[in-house]
């Protein structure tokens, strides 16, 4: 994984807790559904470039 797509995903989970927690502090569902929804998207593309380093190593591992 990139540095810069680390960076970006760690920024827009940040931000989805920020408005998570700040939508259940004001009682503003959809700001708190939103920062959820933040934190999810964050996380799959975490977990999509985790599958795209994996397939990377294998690809390593077949050249040696």
């Amino acid at each position: 994984m990139g540095l810069d797509n680390k960076i970006k995903n760690k920024a827009q989970e940040a931000t989805g807790k920020a408005k998570e927690e700040l939508g259940d502090a004001t009682d503003n569902e959809r700001l708190e559904a939103e920062g959820r929804s933040d934190q999810a998207e964050a996380a799959l593309k975490k977990a999509g470039e985790r599958v795209k380093d994996t397939t990377e190593d294998v690809k390593d591992a077949f050249k040696r």
